[in-house]
């Protein structure tokens, strides 16, 4: 008997992908599945050029290193800590297949499909242990606009749930929570590369929900100056459109990071320029162990107002890495009073703060992680929590 090619019938067996080709009027060419993401290995983040630095940003003007081995001792004789919450994000992004759209004058398209994993988990230290106390996990798509060639508004959202509805995503007891639309315009002369425009897209979605997490501690009232929130990686969040236009949003939104701070394992060292206009990666490569540089402003062009402190500090001898720059970490905080904004941070709380990640670098992961010269430990465990919560890899491309 002949199908109706207009049912809405869908056989159950039928995976995501199939699904797709139908509905975007696609065709599905079955290629080869792959992973995009190299974020466990160790690397230097290279070309920052929207950072822009401006001047020193603490109370004392340090001109040189800060010793704080002795602060870091002392503090590991007490049983006090301030460092109370560590929070990760992670995705994980690959490419599921080559789909076609025919586009005006008949000429057939090839763009790629890329899937993601993505993870935010936040953990609490509870009486000398880390326990976890947060997850968000998201299963999300990546295709180009022109599969939606109309253009039309809630056609994503109905997407996202179709998909969720077939046999093997029902079995599993997961769905997709959103499908990204990653644009295909050429602008310039620049190559466009799909695949990046796509894993942007996936990258941003993570970003979002880590603000999510963040603003929810805050409205929990648990972070405050007695209970800091170590973020893994840089704090560069982008308010939103709705936070921009709204000042008494946007005032909440950077009040939401007054007891934050980032601590990026990687990091571009040719845009330290704390001796003056110059880049000066050596300064850090000849950081001395337990000691930090001094804090310095940097504004980014992309991020409206918000004005950043940086600091690094060395947590490993050279002697035990294998380049200068393992062993160190950068590490962020937005400015946020007006005082903060007019004289810097308070070097006092600078160095007992970083005095307290000096302490956090025991016990390490070695072999476990090749990365464990940049890691502080918690936020180690809460990056292999968050990762544990994953699909396996198989189960996730035996969807498409």
């Amino acid at each position: 008997m002949s199908q109706n090619k207009n049912c809405s019938f869908k056989p159950k067996h039928e995976k995501v992908m199939h699904i797709l080709a139908e509905e975007t009027g696609g065709k599905s060419y079955k290629a080869h599945k792959y992973g995009l993401d190299h974020s466990d290995r160790p690397s230097i983040d290279y070309g920052d050029n929207e950072i822009v630095w401006k001047r020193k940003a603490e109370t004392t003007q340090h001109k040189t290193y800060v010793d704080l081995s002795k602060r870091a001792k002392q503090l590991a004789s007490r049983d006090d800590q301030i460092l109370s919450y560590f929070l990760d994000g992670s995705r994980r992004v690959f490419k599921v297949d080559d789909i076609a759209y025919t586009e005006s004058g008949g000429r057939s398209v090839i763009y790629p499909v890329i899937a993601g994993q993505i993870g935010v988990g936040c953990c609490q230290r509870v009486d000398r242990r880390i326990e976890h106390t947060k997850f968000k996990r998201e299963l999300v798509l990546s295709l180009p606009d022109v599969a939606n060639a109309d253009g039309k508004p809630g056609f994503w959202p109905a997407m996202a749930k179709k998909l969720s509805e077939c046999d093997e995503l029902k079995r599993l007891g997961i769905e997709f929570s959103t499908i990204l639309e990653y644009k295909t315009m050429k602008i310039g002369n620049d190559k466009v590369i799909y695949e990046d425009r796509a894993t942007a897209c996936v990258q941003d979605r993570m970003i979002e929900r880590e603000k999510e997490l963040v603003a929810e501690l805050v409205r929990e009232g648990r972070l405050n100056q007695d209970n800091y929130l170590i973020k893994d990686g840089s704090l560069e969040y982008r308010p939103g459109k709705e936070d921009k236009a709204d000042k008494k949003k946007y005032s909440i939104f950077k009040n939401n990071y007054r007891w934050v701070l980032g601590a990026s394992k990687n990091f571009n060292p040719e845009v330290c320029k704390v001796l003056g206009d110059k880049s000066n990666p050596g300064f850090i490569a000849d950081l001395p162990l337990f000691h930090r540089t001094p804090v310095a402003e940097y504004e980014n062009d992309m991020l409206s107002d918000i004005k950043f402190a940086v600091w690094y500090i060395r947590l490993r001898d050279k002697k035990q890495t294998r380049t200068p720059f393992d062993g160190v970490i950068k590490v962020e905080k937005i400015l946020v009073t007006e005082e903060e904004n007019r004289d810097g941070i308070d070097s006092e709380n600078v160095d007992t703060l970083s005095a307290y990640l000096i302490n956090e670098r025991n016990p390490v992961c070695y072999g476990t992680d090749l990365r464990w010269a940049n890691h502080i430990y918690p936020v180690f465990l809460t990056e292999s929590y968050v990762k544990s919560r994953y699909l396996s890899t198989e189960s996730f491309l035996h969807l498409f």
